[in-house]
């Protein structure tokens, strides 16, 4: 199974495996055989009640099929992204940095899952299995992947939890926590490479970088400076996973 490799906020890296089409496939059974049993139980009920009038109707009418109809989107909102499915397969929606989504991220995917599922003839199924990180339509628009349990508690680990182990440690450019990801991504992408402009891209990059910063560089070349930058929070946050402060 291939991993999703993320940078947190605190620039630790994480791998994550995205849940395979399988996992995915039943919960989604397990949801809808939960989902089956609820309407065996409240239409026998529905015929004991015998609504007598027509607003009465419409209220039980809703008070019914209203949570059918938003089943996924109250477990995940609720539930930390797992529905009873998902949480009986192990699996739980994230957002594509590891982070928790946002009830906005998960009213979207939750939208688009008709597009994905019935609308288009199952071209979510096609998506997930033409994406590296398996993600649907409304994955893809909503910025989440649907990953396998066993990694979201090492993404969801807080470096705040480990302050103990950060005694002494003081950063060269704690401005750097305010870089975005893509930022940080653009930086690694940048250090990485092998064009014959590197050193060129780099000291364009390190006049952004200071800029950004606003901070005065200490060191005397433009990589060393990046990779200062980037990098120290990183490396101070491998130390930590590892059990050794900086």
């Amino acid at each position: 199974m291939a991993e999703s490799t993320i940078i947190t906020g605190q620039f630790v890296r994480i791998s994550q495996t995205p849940a395979s089409i399988g996992e995915r496939l039943v919960a989604l059974i397990i949801d809808y055989i939960i989902i089956g049993v609820y309407l065996l139980g409240v239409s026998k009920l529905y015929l004991k009640v015998h609504p007598t009038d027509e607003i009465s109707y419409i209220v039980l009418t809703v008070t019914i099929y209203l949570p059918v109809l938003c089943y996924a989107f109250l477990w995940e909102v609720f539930n930390q992204g797992q529905s009873p499915g998902k949480r009986l397969m192990n699996i739980r929606v994230v957002k594509s940095d590891g982070s928790t989504p946002s009830i906005s991220s998960y009213l979207l995917r939750w939208l688009l899952f008709p597009i994905d599922a019935f609308l288009t003839g199952g071209f979510g199924l096609l998506s997930i299995l033409l994406t590296h990180n398996k993600q649907r339509i409304g994955d893809l628009a909503a910025g989440t992947m649907v990953i396998r349990e066993k990694n979201y508690r090492k993404i969801h680990v807080s470096l705040d939890e480990f302050d103990y182990l950060r005694q002494g440690y003081r950063p060269t450019y704690p401005q750097a926590a305010n870089l975005s990801l893509e930022q940080i991504n653009v930086i690694s992408r940048t250090l990485q490479s092998n064009q014959k402009n590197r050193t060129q891209r780099m000291e364009q990059l390190a006049i952004k970088v200071k800029e950004l910063l606003s901070a005065t560089p200490h060191e005397n070349n433009a990589e060393k400076f990046l990779q200062t930058a980037a990098f120290s929070l990183q490396n101070q946050g491998q130390n930590i996973r590892q059990g050794h402060p900086k």
